[in-house]
């Protein structure tokens, strides 16, 4: 949880960064960059609470666990992501045909560029955490990190090409920056998607489990396997085959194996 509070605390602080900058250079996307960054404190405000639920032990009512509430924050971080580019590009697309663009002050190229290393390293430092714990909402949350990156990469070029006799750049980098996000939140509620639907793990996971039961003192085999992600775990349901004269102690010991 450690982790979504500093990218919470970075995306704040980005987001009036380069707000009150973009307002101050008249840098239309900086200005729309910075309304991303105020999807991402959403998306890390929803990934918290995510998480915290998620911890939950089972019980009656969810007896498989509270893990899938991960997908769901995953689907929320990806709506907020597709909602929020097509709003972006909708006002840049009315700019560049009305043609009301004019270039920014090159501080908002410097502003960017502070931005691009920031939300870079929010995203290694998450997406590390976010592998090594399969938590889908900490690996969602990183991902918008990255697409923070890349739209402030592709601000900075469009404000260096406005200020060196291009005005239409700037208006041009708010459009490829709100079809970047939009293609990012898109692929966050496909993998939400998949998530609650239940969708297989990886074939070697399979075999790795097949084989672990395999091996298993006292199984005779094994006619059934399948398995599912839930937030950052993984179940199987398997069912073997034993001697049908089989004690109940050691029955009790090939389950708990």
């Amino acid at each position: 949880e450690e982790v979504v509070w500093w990218a919470f605390t970075a995306d704040i602080c980005m987001t009036l960064f380069k707000g009150i900058l973009g307002l101050m250079s008249g840098s239309v996307a900086l200005v729309a960059d910075s309304l991303h960054s105020g999807a991402d404190v959403v998306a890390s405000g929803v990934t918290q609470l995510s998480l915290k639920i998620s911890n939950k032990p089972a019980d009656e009512r969810y007896p498989f666990g509270y893990g899938n509430i991960q997908y769901i924050s995953s689907a929320i971080v990806g709506s907020l992501l597709l909602i929020g580019a097509s709003f972006l590009m909708y006002g840049s697309v009315v700019k560049l045909i009305s043609g009301t663009y004019e270039a920014p002050s090159i501080f908002a190229a410097l502003g960017a560029s502070v931005t691009v290393i920031v939300n870079e390293l929010m995203y290694r430092y998450q997406i590390c955490v976010g592998n090594e714990n399969n938590s889908p909402a900490i690996i969602a949350n990183a991902w918008d990190n990255r697409s923070d990156a890349i739209s402030s990469a592709a601000v900075m070029v469009g404000v260096i090409a406005s200020v060196i006799g291009f005005p239409i750049a700037d208006t041009i980098a708010a459009i490829g920056v709100s079809a970047l996000v939009g293609r990012i939140g898109l692929e966050l509620i496909g993998k939400a998607v998949h998530g609650l639907m239940d969708s297989s793990v990886d074939t070697e996971l399979l075999q790795t489990a097949w084989q672990i039961a395999t091996d298993t003192p006292l199984v005779h085999s094994i006619y059934f396997l399948r398995g599912r992600h839930v937030g950052e775990d993984v179940q199987f349901d398997i069912r073997l085959r034993v001697d049908p004269n089989l004690r109940i102690k050691d029955s009790s010991m090939v389950a708990k194996a």
